[in-house]
């Protein structure tokens, strides 16, 4: 740090950095602060001194990140994100669960298990404002995304807290009225002579797969539809019109009043090649501490693995 630039001025100026760094202007920077763009400039400018690192280049149409402030973009981001979520958690200790929580889950799980809990856990914690976005499309959580993500897949790779829901393992089921119709498939291979429908994933539709001497390959059948619409899927197959897979907890209510049955060959289908599919729940470990948001973690985390035996 060059002498006299404090730690409030330099932090200041790294939240100066990122504002450049995020609308590639200082002048855009600026109008958000309400500073002048010359003064921003020169705070600017003495980080960069203090760093001994140009981090910005400019000229007069744009503004852009050099390979080591990229870098830097990166790491003071995080800190800065470290740093709110530690302000409002000392603010808000020890009160009641308040204001707007954001999450974020899939369509399939959101509507037949989050929002129903949610409604319960909004009776237990009337001042708390949910703001819940259901998509398929989701992106690595990230503090101006969303306080709290339920996300299907493997345990993720990132810098947050992911705790296991539930499992998310897949089952291929049918109407009783489809097999008495084109009959139980036994061996994989035997489901070219079927019918397939397909939920679509981001990633693409799900294919059938099964471990045949010793190599993994794809046995789907036919398919008659293909959609990310879970409900339209599973209308069709409850109209007999071909064999599903999606996850068990999803499938659940159908098998119990056995309107859907298990399709069952051997070697057994599978979805993806690598065991351990599960339903997680994501947040920031810094963020645990504000109540609105320790609630809500505790409330699910407590809530629904009851609902998957």
């Amino acid at each position: 740090m060059t002498s006299g630039f404090e730690v409030m001025d330099q932090l200041r100026a790294i939240k100066y950095f990122v504002k450049v760094a995020e609308t590639k202007s200082f002048s855009q920077a600026a109008k958000h602060f309400r500073v002048p763009p010359s003064s921003l400039s020169r705070r600017v400018a003495d980080l960069e001194a203090s760093l001994e690192a140009t981090l910005l280049t400019r000229s007069t149409r744009v503004v852009k990140l050099t390979e080591i402030g990229q870098r830097y973009y990166r790491d003071v981001t995080e800190v800065l994100a470290q740093l709110d979520a530690t302000d409002e958690a000392v603010r808000l200790y020890q009160t009641e669960p308040m204001g707007r929580l954001r999450m974020s889950a899939t369509v399939g799980f959101g509507e037949q298990i989050l929002l129903p809990l949610m409604d319960r856990f909004n009776q237990r914690y009337p001042q708390v404002q949910l703001d819940i976005t259901l998509s398929d499309e989701l992106s690595v959580l990230d503090r101006d995304d969303v306080d709290i993500a339920i996300r299907g897949g493997y345990a993720p790779d990132a810098r947050v807290v992911a705790i296991k829901l539930m499992d998310n393992d897949f089952i291929a089921v049918a109407a009783p009225a489809y097999l008495a119709e084109y009959g139980s498939p036994g061996h994989p291979l035997e489901l070219k002579n079927h019918k397939g429908l397909y939920f679509r994933t981001p990633q693409g539709p799900t294919r059938w797969i099964c471990e045949l001497e010793g190599r993994w390959q794809d046995v789907s059948a036919p398919s008659v539809a293909t959609s990310n619409a879970g409900h339209w899927l599973l209308k069709r197959a409850l109209l007999g019109e071909g064999i599903l897979m999606l996850p068990t907890w999803v499938l659940k209510p159908y098998l119990e009043t056995g309107e859907l049955v298990p399709v069952v060959v051997s070697p057994g289908l599978q979805v993806t090649t690598q065991p351990g599919l599960a339903i997680y729940l994501l947040y920031q470990q810094v963020r645990y501490q504000v109540p609105k948001i320790r609630a809500a973690v505790d409330f699910l985390v407590a809530e629904v693995p009851r609902l998957s035996v």
